[in-house]
């Protein structure tokens, strides 16, 4: 049954890559959907072969100073993909492809902060050294048993950390590398209603899978995961419309998809350790969150992100990582080993959850920046110009 679930959840995961690229070509001008379309696509080839290429094996297999696995397996060699792997009671090859879906899924969701700006092998050389250099190492850091946040007692049940914030902070670097400052008007965005809803459905119902599947069996805590995930975007949803009602005087088809994707986001990092309850307080923090950053403070900065990843993907995970450390209870996960602050188990989890949160954007800020300079200086002419071609 587990092995079964678990296939089902690889596929929902597998969802989310389409999703994301109709979500955000619902956004996009016209002649930028394509670019959106072909970018998001290529990551099931380019990040999936990495993965199999040397990814797995850095992240899950040995260590060195918790901070990577070991480089000993090329193309899977040497590993028994039908043996069980680790405590996850799950084969080798089984657990392998639903991580290989996250691999895929985090760059794409980054991508369409440079869409049409950098030409394709900037793109392939960015994700592959991304990939290598800042997704394979902090995955291990965080994820495997061996990792150095791991062991300290840092908490992301499905990838707070490790895919949103990474996935934000990386987009903010390009968008603030790749792109010039923008002055914004109060323009009113030309978008597709349909393809911003069925994008927001196809996230919605992949999450599902990147959640509940993330606790890796049929469980309490899949279904709390489950549960929890559900009732954060429903949250979410909610408080964004009563943001754009108090605020703007209108309610948007946008905003209201937006809003149940940063309730989606601020409880992946807790999903499977904190209550029904504390999913609600989540997901409200998180719209609050994200709305005041998308409506506000990222017209005072002059950010060019107009699909908003960052403030979206960035700041609601952030938010939601560090609730874990409000919200986490052992009667949910056993695997909790102090309970947050709001179920008395004092600042010890918060703290952790805040270094946490500081070293994954201080590491992916700091790599981001080197990969992208090193990049602008070799591919100076795959910089701030626009491909009238994908071939």
């Amino acid at each position: 049954m587990n092995v079964v679930f678990m296939l089902i959840s690889t596929i929902l995961v597998w969802l989310m890559v389409p999703g994301i690229a109709v979500f955000y070509s619902g956004f996009v001008p016209h002649k930028d959907v394509t670019r959106i379309l072909f970018d998001s696509f290529l990551m099931f080839g380019l990040a999936g072969i990495l993965w199999i290429t040397i990814g797995f094996p850095a992240v899950f297999e040995g260590d060195h100073f918790g901070i990577i696995g070991n480089f000993h397996h090329l193309f899977l060699s040497g590993i028994d993909l039908l043996s069980t792997y680790g405590t996850t009671k799950l084969p080798t090859s089984v657990y392998l492809l639903f991580q290989m879906m996250f691999a895929i899924l985090t760059p794409a969701l980054f991508l369409g902060a440079v869409a049409s700006r950098v030409k394709i092998r900037f793109i392939i050389l960015f994700v592959a050294l991304w990939s290598l250099l800042i997704y394979y190492p902090l995955a291990h850091i965080v994820w495997s048993s061996s990792g150095f946040l791991a062991k300290m007692g840092v908490l992301d049940f499905a990838g707070g950390t490790v895919i949103h914030i990474n996935a934000g902070i990386t987009a903010l670097i390009l968008a603030i590398t790749l792109r010039e400052p923008y002055k914004y008007n109060n323009e009113q965005a030309n978008g597709n209603p349909l393809w911003i809803l069925m994008g927001t459905v196809l996230l919605w119902l992949g999450w599902y899978g990147f959640n509940a599947g993330s606790a890796l069996n049929v469980s309490f805590q899949t279904i709390n995961a489950f549960f929890t995930t559900t009732v954060a975007a429903c949250a979410s949803l909610i408080t964004w419309i009563v943001l754009e009602q108090f605020f703007k005087s209108k309610v948007t088809l946008s905003g209201i998809c937006t809003g149940s994707i940063c309730g989606l986001v601020g409880i992946t990092p807790g999903t499977g350790y904190v209550t029904v309850f504390g999913s609600v307080i989540i997901g409200v923090i998180s719209a609050v969150g994200s709305y005041y950053f998308m409506n506000y403070l990222k017209y005072q900065l002059h950010l060019n992100d107009y699909l908003d990843i960052f403030g979206c993907h960035g700041v609601s995970g952030i938010i939601g990582s560090i609730c874990v450390g409000l919200f986490a209870t052992k009667s949910v996960n056993s695997s909790v080993i102090t309970n947050g602050l709001f179920y008395g188990g004092g600042l010890k989890q918060l703290g952790l959850q805040l270094f946490g949160v500081i070293f994954t954007i201080v590491f992916v800020s700091i790599v981001g920046i080197v990969i992208v300079q090193g990049l602008k200086k070799v591919l100076k002419d795959d910089v701030g110009i626009r491909e009238l071609e994908l071939a």
